[in-house]
């Protein structure tokens, strides 16, 4: 995730977050599928983002977890630059193994609360974060596409659990050529039925 805060001119109730998110099942590669988006993301496209755990922190902040956040910055993704934000995260709570409340910073020295407020709890096949103030949301998945029913329930429990004005959410495109697979180390991950050509 991207991400800047400013000052907030709503105060809305806390959100509420998903009763288990097992840290290792939730460790890998998601793609970007929906947001609401950060300054950095109002025209990216293949954005994803790779989770790995920190199994032996070696820096003094002691952080859980490295976010490589990667975007071509256009909507094309075949004629923008590639862009990369790597940011840091830490499990919030007593058990680090399962909790759905986390912090990241996306660029010191900012944190920012990082809620799960919504997740396929069998499979870990899609993902929900929000933000306290409902500026940002980001809908994520396993693979660079999603059923579009299932993309409308999440929008509709966005609004109706949740409390979000969808104004601004932008669906991001997600086209992969055999050439950017490749070059972003997504070949186990992005099978050919759905790349562009």
């Amino acid at each position: 995730m991207g991400g800047l805060s400013s000052k907030p001119t709503t105060v809305y109730p806390p959100l509420t977050t998903v009763p288990e998110c097992i840290t290792d099942k939730f460790m890998g590669t998601w793609f970007v599928i929906g947001v609401k988006p950060t300054v950095f993301e109002t025209t990216c496209s293949n954005a994803v983002e790779t989770y790995t755990r920190m199994t032996n922190p070696s820096s003094k902040d002691k952080y859980d977890i490295d976010i490589d956040f990667q975007y071509n910055k256009k909507e094309d993704p075949m004629t923008s630059p590639l862009k990369s934000l790597g940011q840091k995260g830490w499990i919030q709570g007593s058990d680090k193994e399962n909790s759905s409340k986390w912090v990241v910073s996306p660029l010191w020295p900012v944190k920012l609360p990082y809620p799960v407020i919504e997740l396929d709890q069998e499979d870990y096949q899609y993902t929900v974060i929000g933000h306290e103030q409902r500026q940002y949301v980001w809908i994520m998945a396993r693979k660079p596409v999603m059923d579009d029913d299932l993309y409308d329930s999440l929008t509709k429990k966005l609004v109706e659990k949740h409390q979000y004005d969808l104004k601004g959410l932008r669906r991001v495109p997600q086209k992969w050529t055999r050439e950017e697979r490749a070059k972003r180390n997504l070949v186990d991950v992005i099978p050919d039925d759905l790349l562009v050509n």
